[in-house]
C-alpha cells in the first residue's frame, strides 16, 4: 500500500471516531440538562413545601400559645401536614 493510501485511511477512521465521540458527548449534556431542570422543578416544589411547614408550625405555636397544649391542637396539626403530604382532601371515596 502506498503511504497516502494509509494516510487516508488513518485520516477517515480519525475522523469517523471524532465525530462519534462528539454526538455521545452532545447527548450525554442533554440528558445532564434534561437532569438539571428536573432538580430545579423539586428544589423548588421542595422550597414552596417547606414555606407551607414554616406557616403550620407558626400556626400551631400560636395556637399552643393562646390555648395552651392540647393533644387535639397536635393532632390536628400532624392531620392536616398528613394530608398535604399525601395529597388527600380529607373526603372519603
Amino acid at each position: 500500500m502506498s503511504q497516502f493510501l494509509e494516510m487516508d485511511i488513518f485520516f477517515l477512521v480519525t475522523t469517523i471516531v471524532v465525530i462519534a465521540i462528539g454526538v455521545f458527548l452532545v447527548l450525554i449534556l442533554m440528558r445532564i440538562w434534561r437532569i438539571l431542570g428536573h432538580v430545579e422543578n423539586i428544589s423548588k416544589d421542595v422550597s414552596e413545601e417547606s414555606a407551607l411547614l414554616r406557616d403550620d408550625i407558626g400556626d400551631l405555636r400560636e395556637k399552643i400559645r393562646v390555648e395552651g397544649f392540647k393533644v387535639f391542637t397536635l393532632g390536628a396539626f400532624l392531620n392536616k401536614a398528613f394530608k398535604r403530604f399525601t395529597g388527600r382532601s380529607g373526603k372519603r371515596q
